[in-house]
């Protein structure tokens, strides 16, 4: 079920009328529950049994870490609950690509090895709840928290469907116990959860689908080489439409929640103002960067075990990260270029003086601009469907070899004007917050952006078009 479908609106008005009725508390989170495995449900009814699966796997072996005193059953427990998860990922997710490169490399030894055909179709949002499911079990295994007390509480943390196709990736500490004690959004956080639900809207509707999608689908979808403006029109156009899905998916997601009293985790901070890549991933999909940090990056060491193995680390953590988005190796390379920027802003911090030139503005700002740019040449593997289009399309970028125009000006102009403004908003707002703004504007100037926000979407007349991170 899609945030931007009129099957949705009618979704969240019955949830909302059967939250708000008065019932007791334990009623009302059955019925959240049971609401919840119908939207996952809407897209494969089959695959809700995975679901069910992880919940129950992962609820009795958090019990069993918990109650047992031997270190050796403890790690049986948790390799329980992590190879359940990590199975049924792999599987579904993996099965393909593994098959496919096991392929490649029998056929480069010369043995001619032709499989059946991999049919298997992927679960939506299958990465961003195993991430969430497993960092339940990790977090009794390091005794950083205690069982839940209640399966309905769990299989509600496991299923909450505001977040979880695309989430933002919740902790157990974060939500469950928000499920402990009733729930009843106040005027405000209804107010301000309708409001966050119009704003998601409008990125995903307005911004990403209508303003970027055409330029976006135009250059990456050419099949040739092209000239440098459309090239970068399209690459630059891509890094404003992968933000306000993906921003407008999480934001919908914590407005919905507040309606319902509950509050989710941010997980954008205005990421194109970032000051290097270290700030970039503070600021980008933050839910997902915090847990490879925390359950990836500092296990392996972090940078407690000299540099060289700090730079191991961080590209083991980054290629993991680029192959969590898919199976492929261009989100791998995806990944590691991102951990080859973190590498070489960590030695630049290392070997440059820390003279007053280098907190200054002047070298910030360069810094910056540095950043959006090496940025944008990831987003070119991100995007691209293969290594030969991604190559394509650099070598457009920087004017290599005779490019062809695809884009129109009612293309280029909408695209650029959408860019300029969201870089522009990201560096005004920086150092605050939208809650902050909002709560220091006028009740009439929230009015009339809101008014805006909703005739803008009755213009752009709605969009099917499901959100990118769908396919993570």
């Amino acid at each position: 079920m899609l945030f931007n479908s009129l099957t949705f609106v009618a979704f969240f008005a019955i949830v909302i009328g059967l939250y708000n009725l008065p019932f007791p508390w334990r009623v009302k989170k059955f019925n959240l529950l049971i609401a919840s495995y119908l939207f996952y449900a809407a897209w494969s009814p089959p695959f809700v049994i995975l679901l069910w699966i992880s919940t129950v796997v992962d609820w009795k072996a958090a019990q069993w870490i918990h109650n047992s005193d031997s270190t050796s059953k403890r790690r049986l427990f948790l390799s329980l609950s992590l190879a359940t998860n990590l199975g049924i990922l792999g599987y579904f997710k993996y099965g393909g690509f593994l098959l496919e490169n096991f392929t490649a490399l029998m056929a480069s030894i010369g043995i001619d090895y032709q499989p059946a055909a991999w049919n298997i179709i992927l679960p939506v949002g299958i990465s961003f709840y195993t991430f969430q499911t497993m960092a339940y079990s990790l977090d009794v295994y390091l005794k950083r928290a205690a069982p839940a007390k209640s399966l309905l509480d769990f299989s509600l943390f496991v299923t909450f469907f505001p977040q979880l196709v695309a989430g933002p990736i919740v902790r157990p500490s974060q939500l469950i116990p928000q499920f402990a004690e009733p729930k009843r959004a106040t005027s405000s956080q209804f107010y301000w959860g309708l409001g966050l639900i119009t704003l998601g809207l409008f990125e995903k509707i307005v911004l990403a689908d209508t303003f970027l999608a055409p330029a976006v689908d135009a250059v990456f979808g050419s099949g040739k080489s092209l000239a440098p403006l459309d090239a970068w029109t399209g690459v630059l156009a891509f890094s404003g439409q992968i933000f306000f899905d993906f921003s407008g998916y999480s934001t919908i997601a914590i407005g919905a929640a507040l309606c319902l009293g509950f509050a989710l985790p941010n997980n954008f901070r205005f990421p194109y103002a970032a000051i290097g890549f270290s700030d970039f991933w503070r600021r980008w999909h933050i839910s997902l960067s915090t847990w490879l940090r925390d359950y990836l990056y500092i296990p392996l060491g972090g940078n407690k075990k000299g540099p060289v193995r700090t730079y191991i680390n961080l590209s083991i953590t980054m290629l993991l990260g680029g192959l969590w988005h898919g199976a492929s190796w261009t989100f791998v390379v995806w990944g590691g270029l991102h951990g080859l920027y973190l590498a070489g802003e960590r030695l630049l911090r290392e070997f440059v003086p820390k003279q007053k030139w280098f907190s200054g503005w002047p070298f910030k700002i360069a810094m910056a601009l540095v950043t959006y740019f090496l940025v944008n040449i990831t987003w070119v593997f991100f995007r691209a469907q293969s290594f030969e289009e991604a190559m394509r399309m650099l070598a457009s970028m920087f004017g290599f070899g005779a490019g062809e125009k695809v884009l129109y000006l009612n293309e280029i102009l909408p695209a650029a004007l959408v860019i300029a403004g969201m870089v522009v908003t990201h560096w005004m707002m920086r150092s605050t917050t939208k809650e902050a703004v909002i709560e220091k504007a006028p009740a009439w100037l929230i009015g009339v952006v809101w008014t805006f926000l909703l005739f803008m979407l009755v213009i752009a007349q709605g969009s099917d078009s499901a959100f990118i991170y769908f396919q993570f």
